[in-house]
């Protein structure tokens, strides 16, 4: 009995020593295979999925709070004369609709924790300068995305007593509205005025990654400037023109200011590619590495200058 003990115990030592040996070691450099990386990317999936179902249970919670939110822009049109109920056509349309704004509103709640799971997976594969510019991308796409959804709201609020005022009177015409359908359409234009205030930052980012210089942004300014408000135009279609005015200079001040961070970052890779060059030429010792280091400064000066 002591003996096979003793083997026991000594069996216990050759395991561990085998389980070292099969054990893989760390990446000093954070590398990891493709296994690892799925993996890491499910776990970050599966919290966010979590986030977004516990948000919705709170959207579910507050839905009548929500509803009533919802239900402002017919509340304003009652107010100026233009009546309109909202239906809801079919018996399990109110569960469907509870459960569709509950659904978003977890998507909403959760969506920072979404772009923080995003930012967690892509970091460990970035450079110090790379994760400075997506941390920047990040910070400043979430606050403008969110403005702009709000945006969206307020386009909904001035837009529906100005579709509602072309029904006739209401004693020739009862106005009955889809709920679904109002939901769908204000999905939408949140949606809609939440990209274009994310615009500027993906233009700020294809210029950091060197793909668009603020020179060739800034010549297209006119185009833009019609097309916001344009776009303006057909989602808010209010006849003040003060709301017109005032919500197309938001989405092209975005722009504007996108064109001079764009500018600036540009004279700064300018700067550092002129000291470059200069250092290439005082490097190079033969004539053959003189006129390539000469072509290149001579390349990069021509592509500024498109």
């Amino acid at each position: 009995m002591a003996d096979d003990d003793t083997a026991h115990r000594d069996e216990q030592p050759a395991a561990k020593r085998r389980t070292k040996k099969v054990r893989r070691k760390k990446d000093p450099e954070g590398r990891m295979s493709l296994g690892e990386h799925l993996t890491e990317l499910r776990n970050r999936l599966v919290i966010t999925a979590i986030a977004v179902v516990i948000f919705a249970i709170v959207g579910w919670i507050i839905y009548p709070w929500v509803f009533e939110a919802l239900k402002r822009p017919f509340t304003i049109a009652a107010a100026e004369g233009f009546p309109a109920e909202l239906n809801f056509q079919g018996v399990g349309t109110g569960l469907n609709v509870q459960l569709q704004v509950s659904a978003y509103t977890g998507l909403i709640l959760a969506s920072p924790v979404a772009m923080w799971q995003t930012w967690a997976f892509i970091v460990p594969g970035l450079h110090r300068n790379e994760k400075r510019y997506a941390l920047g991308f990040f910070g400043t796409g979430i606050p403008l995305f969110f403005l702009g959804c709000l945006a969206g709201y307020y386009a909904i609020n001035r837009a529906v007593p100005v579709f509602l005022s072309f029904t006739p009177s209401a004693e020739q015409v009862t106005q009955i509205i889809r709920y679904d359908e109002y939901l769908g359409l204000l999905v939408k234009t949140m949606l809609a005025f939440g990209i274009a205030f994310i615009l500027p930052v993906v233009l700020v980012l294809l210029n950091t990654m060197g793909l668009l210089s603020g020179r060739a942004m800034l010549k297209a300014w006119r185009w833009v400037v019609f097309l916001c408000f344009a776009f303006v135009a057909v989602m808010v279609p209010t006849p003040d023109p003060f709301t017109l005015i005032g919500m197309s200079a938001a989405i092209c001040s975005l722009f504007f200011g996108a064109v001079i961070i764009s500018m600036l970052n540009d004279r700064r890779r300018a700067k550092r590619e002129a000291q470059q060059d200069s250092a290439d030429l005082d490097r190079a010792s033969t004539l053959e590495e003189l006129e390539e280091a000469a072509e290149r400064s001579t390349s990069r000066s021509r592509k500024d200058d498109q």
